[in-house]
């Protein structure tokens, strides 16, 4: 007989077998649970190793002016640099490697206005005999009296080169025919061979010089330097300190003086020209080594600049992490109390200072690591409308008490006006504290030091000066630069890790503004003037993030 199954029996089974998934899909919730929980405290704990690290990375937006200005001087040494690598040391006349340009430049003149140029290839005659007799010095001094006389004789158009030893090149330029550069070269070998005297000694130079015209002789300076040359050694063959014109060749008679082509001129050319090749192959040869030891240095230089840049970085962070601060200034105040005074009046300002500039360096701290968000490294600052007046009395009134204890004078002209801008006060303030410190530190002790403020056509400008140690003009451009000081400073107490006027900066570019430096020079003093820019609304709720300008 069968049996008919039991509805609820089904309901029940149903139940039961529902009931063991949602046990199986709970333990498994707990597992996944468990492990979510651990990754979490993994994170954190990973999270707690790598502030260190990520405080390390964002203080180099710190040195991002110091490393801009760092660029802009090494452009300026490579322009210098650049600028000495086409003059001649001991005549100062534009050298071989200049040549090229100036022919350019006449040539493309004369191609312009229909007119021709020509180059003057300068030898002088037995030069060898000043260095045999006299010595090299004095043959070096004949060479800058001949260079000298040259240029007296020439236009201001036109350029005279020293090709190498005792071999000069002119380029005449703006000729209306070749017979003007005969012309030329006739007063050029008058002048060098006038009588002079040389170190109280009687001396008697005499030239020859060769002629080559642009564009009948050649179309490019290789050429006619070449050309230029044979006819010179043609000049002298004939006879020193003469005069010569190229001869195209063809047996034509040359359009110089005497002399008429020869088998014996012909492999004269052939030898010059063949001269010029092996000297250009020389001076790639040069360039190639020159190029090989540059980049050798630049590399050393990069590696050393990468040191110094990670041994600063450290520095920043023990400087802001560094709690002694504000202890020093108390320090400094309590040991300044007359011992028959009691120290209770004080107690009130010794709290508020170490407060104060406790908080300062924590939210510096702790904001340094969004400062790597911002194009130039803006730190999350606090912007909130603010008088500029109060931020200036704040750092007056915590860097007083030292000034006094250095028997400084410390002036403050700040107009009544208000000064309003949105910024975050205590980034400012750590700003104008870090030049009365600069100022205080480089100046002696009865010193005068003036903060003054000014606002005009919407800029805020805040100067620190001091009539201190100074400035030398070497070292007013990198002021800004980290562990930069000058000799003559290094004497002067009181100076910190060298970072102080970095940081300064930093701080005032991240509102939008500006640090400048300038000083007359040694024992003259120094200017700071910081510029930012003034608030024109009257009304504004506090914001965070970089001013306007910042981080785009």
């Amino acid at each position: 007989m069968t049996s008919t199954p039991d509805p609820n029996d089904q309901a029940t089974d149903e139940a039961r077998r529902k009931l063991e998934r949602l046990g199986v899909q709970t333990e498994a919730m707990q597992a996944l649970l468990v492990r979510l929980l651990q990754d979490i405290v993994r994170a954190e704990n990973r999270l707690e190793a790598a502030d260190a690290e990520r405080l390390v990375k964002v203080n180099e937006q710190l040195v991002v002016s110091a490393l801009l200005s760092k660029a802009e001087a090494k452009e300026a040494a490579e322009a210098l640099a650049a600028g000495a690598a086409t003059v001649d040391p001991l005549t100062r006349l534009p050298n071989r490697a200049a040549l090229s340009d100036r022919f350019v430049q006449a040539s493309a003149n004369a191609k312009r206005h229909g007119t021709q140029c020509a180059l003057l290839f300068v030898d002088l005659d037995n030069f060898k005999q000043f260095n045999d007799a006299k010595g090299h010095g004095f043959g070096d001094k004949v060479l800058q009296l001949v260079a000298a006389r040259m240029l007296s004789v020439v236009r201001e158009v036109d350029s005279v080169c020293r090709h190498g030893g005792d071999e000069f090149v002119i380029v005449l330029a703006e000729l209306g025919e070749p017979a003007d550069a005969e012309k030329v070269a006739a007063k050029v070998t008058s002048a060098i061979a006038e009588a002079a005297e040389v170190d109280g000694q009687p001396v008697q130079v005499t030239a020859s010089v060769g002629i080559a015209i642009y564009p009948d002789d050649g179309a490019d300076v290789d050429t006619l330097v070449a050309r230029a040359d044979v006819a010179m050694y043609e000049s002298k063959r004939q006879r020193p300190g003469g005069i010569a014109f190229h001869d195209p060749g063809s047996g034509a008679p040359p359009r110089g003086p005497e002399a008429a082509p020869s088998s014996r001129r012909a492999a004269e050319a052939t030898e010059a020209e063949s001269a010029m090749l092996l000297t250009r192959l020389r001076e790639a040869n040069e360039k190639l080594v020159l190029a090989a030891v540059t980049a050798r240095e630049l590399q050393e230089a990069a590696e050393l600049a990468q040191r110094r840049q990670a041994e600063f970085i450290a520095k920043v962070t023990a400087e802001l992490l560094d709690p002694k601060a504000p202890i020093r200034i108390v320090s400094a105040m309590l040991g300044k109390q007359p011992s028959d005074e009691p120290l209770r009046p004080l107690l009130p300002l010794v709290k508020d200072i170490v407060e104060r500039q406790t908080m300062q360096v924590g939210r510096l701290v702790r904001n340094l690591p969004d400062a790597s968000k911002g194009e130039r490294g803006a730190l999350e600052l606090a912007l909130v409308p603010i008088d500029l007046r109060a931020v200036i009395e704040g750092a007056v009134a915590t860097h007083r008490t030292l000034l006094q204890e250095r028997k400084q004078r410390l002036d403050v002209q700040v107009p009544d006006a208000p000064f309003r801008l949105r910024g975050d006060a205590a980034y400012l303030q750590q700003a104008i504290l870090n030049l009365l410190e600069n100022a205080s530190s480089h100046t002696l002790a009865g010193g005068r030091i003036r903060l003054t403020a000014a606002m005009a056509e919407g800029v805020i400008s805040l100067t620190v000066s001091d009539n201190g140690l100074g400035i030398t003009p070497q070292t007013l451009p990198h002021v800004f630069e980290p562990f930069v000081k000058d000799a003559h400073a290094l004497s002067a107490s009181g100076l910190g890790p060298g970072i102080g006027l970095t940081v300064a900066r930093a701080l005032v570019r991240a509102h939008g503004g500006d640090l400048r430096a300038s000083s007359a020079g040694v024992n003259r003093g120094s200017a700071f003037v910081m510029t930012l820019p003034a608030d024109s609304s009257k009304e504004g709720g506090e914001s965070r993030g970089p001013p306007a300008g910042e981080g785009r």
